[in-house]
């Protein structure tokens, strides 16, 4: 069938939306229309070329839709369902997914480095026959997607696309390094180093999970206001200053810290902000060769810990369930981290944007 996509082929950019030819599903794979895909800087990661993907790529990962067509074969999903897609395709028998840690699914990591769905294949073609990447097995800017039904998890008619497509990253990522990476509960100090869609999620989780003191650490002032109409309790201005602020406001160090900028720099701060027998959670994806350094006695004498999050921990077929109903109960707000709806043709316009800090979470809308 044909469909519109925007395609990512030199480092840099910009994306080109384009005209693509796309194959019909395979065995347990799923056509879908897309109807909300958020950027996110995972994305931004690619197009700047800290992370290093397969070229040509049709981008996006946080996306939710309308499944149109099934594969050959049986099928758990029907013509009909809202779906959300989440960017780790977990195969459901890799010794991390037996051991209920599907963000570490190896197939499905070698398949999101491949550029390929879980399967192998790919099912994007553009006009002079040149085959696409997919991007983590969802290249959701586009008007439609084939994508492994490993890829996709149901969820009810009546969310709104543009919120269901949050879940698919920035919540199950932000909101999962709280819940399960840093495991917060009532009564903890928690610190968030970088607000954007991910870190307010984490923010929001927090809340959730009864923290009683949340500090919001952002280089941008706008954000921090908004982390404050959220629930956070104090705000603190990013910067060289950052870790003292964050220590005096928790009385010695935060009990848990959630890192979510990808900079090296800011991970080291996060660290020395964390209290004695405290946890320090990073999520961002840094450039591969930056390294931190970190006062090592710290980790024996203060017994901290410092741990890393990929997909917060999550397992989405469990958590976008759990997530939702804790949306539509009012405990996780996360329709407030959307700050903008935009066409397919006004992605790149939409990653300006997100590369200045203006943005939060905005949507494509295909």
């Amino acid at each position: 069938m044909r469909t519109r996509g925007a395609v990512l082929t030199e480092v840099g950019g910009p994306l080109e939306v384009v005209d693509l030819e796309l194959d019909p599903p395979g065995p347990g794979e799923l056509l879908v229309r897309v109807r909300a895909t958020g950027l996110c800087h995972s994305d931004l990661s690619v197009i700047d070329g800290s992370r290093v993907r397969p070229l040509p790529m049709v981008l996006g990962h946080e996306a939710a839709g309308e499944v149109v067509g099934t594969g050959p074969g049986p099928s758990e999903f029907a013509v009909g369902d809202r779906v959300v897609l989440s960017f780790v395709p977990a195969c459901g028998s890799c010794r991390w997914c037996v051991a209920g840690r599907q963000a570490l699914c190896e197939p499905g990591a070698a398949a999101n480095r491949a550029g390929t769905l879980l399967g192998g294949e790919r099912r994007l073609r553009l006009p002079d026959g040149t085959r696409p990447h997919h991007h983590l097995g969802v290249s959701g800017f586009a008007e439609h997607a084939v994508v492994s039904a490993r890829s996709a998890t149901r969820v009810p008619d009546d969310l709104p696309f543009d919120v269901a497509a949050l879940f698919g990253c920035a919540v199950l990522t932000g909101a999962g390094a709280a819940f399960y990476s840093a495991g917060v509960v009532p009564g903890d100090r928690v610190a968030v180093f970088g607000l954007g869609g991910v870190g307010l999620a984490a923010l929001l989780a927090a809340r959730a999970a009864g923290a009683t003191q949340v500090v919001a650490v952002d280089v941008v002032a706008g954000k921090r206001e908004l982390a404050l109409a959220l629930g956070a309790t104090d705000q603190v201005e990013g910067g060289p200053d950052a870790v003292e602020a964050v220590r005096s406001l928790t009385g010695g160090g935060a009990d848990k810290v959630i890192d979510t900028t990808g900079v090296a720099a800011v991970l080291e701060q996060a660290y020395l902000a964390t209290g004695a027998g405290g946890t320090t959670v990073t999520v961002g994806l840094p450039h591969p060769d930056r390294r931190v350094s970190l006062p090592a006695l710290s980790l024996v004498a203060e017994e901290r810990t410092l741990k890393g999050s990929y997909l917060g921990s999550c397992v989405p077929r469990r958590d976008v369930p759990r997530f939702v109903a804790l949306y539509r109960a009012g405990r996780l707000p996360v329709h407030e981290l959307l700050s903008g709806r935009l066409a397919l043709d006004e992605v790149n316009t939409g990653f300006t944007r997100l590369a200045s800090g203006e943005a939060v979470r905005q949507v494509v809308v295909p």
